[in-house]
């Protein structure tokens, strides 16, 4: 007898999820709570595992499907034999034919039919590779989990494909509508377009940008900060740090405490406003803007102000390998109050952040550059940083802003401060 495999509850207020990746494929043998599937969900991507060990004997839904949470997607059956799905799949989509996979007529055929099929099994990244290079996913040997192709694959065939080694690999195929006019090269000056569906994750930030930008008052103030002192100290104390901690020193740690620091002084950049009441907390939650694959993800590190500098490296090296694996869970981007972005990562010399609703302030870091400045009189080349707030005027004032933000560069220009609480 078969057992239902269901969507499991993806958190709170969430409804439904997009069937991202099939993990196994009908007839495949799977393991209690061994994961079969991946949905997408606003947030995060989950994982749904088997609630019992036997044969995946059937997957209901398909990749790029949306589906309710407690729909069936696949059933799987205790007592099957691995490979037996996989006849009754054939008898069933050849209906009357059922010698057809024993005779050759079909092999001509099999380009035009089979293609959709190996594009809508491939995972999203994967897919869109296959698109972007323009080889054919029939003609690539996986290297992947059960012969799944990956999209280092895809860039392999992808470069065989330019350099010439395989310009003949695609056989012809006498058929009305072969496939090779779309995935022929671009002719000179040929003008193409590309439309790729969004993914959930993309709605959803969209959204909520939007959602800012149109319920918030928003407004961004700006400095700079030398970069020196933070540096120095990084460099002396860095090996150090790591062999006793087991995790490098960032600076992203001294500005979450420089952060932590201000917010003493200025509390209306850690509050929110919910209705016609204004909401101020004792405690610092930073939501760490993350880029992952699918999209910027905010995993909010708790209680940062009580933390040590160690404490907080280690959350977010953490938050950013469970980021790049896709494994962070909602608990784990919910309920920050305050948003620490570092664009500088990616070369960016300033920019204006937007807010994360409820939130009422964004901390944007850009990258070091070395510049000359007046010290003393004297022109001086220093290692500077644009820092920008965006903030929610309705709720922080422009000398609140301003005076957190001189707040935050005295103490990466003098982080003695962050020690002495000044």
């Amino acid at each position: 007898m078969a057992t239902d495999v269901k969507v499991p509850a993806l958190g709170e207020s969430i409804t439904e999820g997009t069937l991202a990746q099939w993990l196994k494929k009908a007839g495949d043998t799977v393991a209690a709570d061994e994961p079969i599937a991946s949905l997408e969900t606003d947030k995060v991507t989950v994982d749904v595992p088997s609630p019992v060990a036997g044969v995946l004997t059937e997957t209901v839904a398909k990749e790029g499907e949306t589906v309710e949470v407690g729909a069936v997607i696949a059933r799987v059956d205790e007592n099957a034999k691995a490979g037996a799905p996989a006849e009754k799949a054939v008898e069933t989509t050849a209906a009357a034919t059922p010698a057809a996979a024993e005779t050759p007529a079909p092999r001509e055929e099999s380009p035009v039919e089979s293609e959709p099929d190996h594009i809508t099994t491939l995972s999203p990244a994967v897919r869109r590779a296959v698109l972007e290079h323009h080889v054919d996913p029939s003609k690539i040997k996986g290297t992947g989990k059960d012969g799944r192709i990956t999209k280092d694959d895809v860039l392999a065939a992808a470069e065989a494909k330019d350099t010439g080694v395989q310009p003949e690999a695609k056989a012809p195929a006498p058929v009305p509508q072969p496939p090779a006019p779309s995935k022929a090269p671009a002719a000179p000056g040929e003008r193409k377009e590309e439309r790729v569906k969004m993914s959930r994750l993309r709605q959803t930030v969209a959204k909520r940008l939007k959602e800012a930008q149109n319920t918030a008052a928003m407004l961004t103030t700006f400095n700079d900060v030398d970069m020196s002192a933070v540096m120095e100290a990084r460099a002396r104390y860095k090996e150090l740090f790591e062999k006793k901690h087991g995790i490098r020193l960032g600076f992203m740690s001294f500005f979450v405490k420089a952060v932590a620091l201000a917010i003493r002084d200025v509390p209306s950049v850690n509050g929110s406003i919910e209705g016609d009441e204004i909401v101020y907390r004792d405690y610092l939650d930073v939501s760490i803007a993350v880029s992952a694959p699918k999209g910027l993800v905010v995993p909010v590190v708790r209680n940062a102000d009580s933390m040590s500098f160690a404490e907080i490296e280690k959350t977010i090296a953490e938050y950013g390998k469970k980021a790049k694996d896709g494994t962070l869970t909602l608990d784990e981007m919910q309920g920050g109050t305050f948003t620490i972005t570092n664009g500088g990562v990616f070369g960016s010399l300033l920019s204006t952040p937007i807010l994360n609703p409820p939130q009422s302030g964004v901390l944007g870091m850009h990258r070091i550059e070395q510049r000359p400045v007046a010290v003393n009189g004297q022109v001086v080349i220093r290692p500077m940083m644009y820092l920008a707030l965006s903030y929610d005027h309705r709720l922080v004032d422009g000398r609140e802003a301003v005076t957190f933000l001189v707040s935050v560069k005295e103490a990466i220009e003098d982080p003695t401060r962050l020690l002495i609480d000044l």
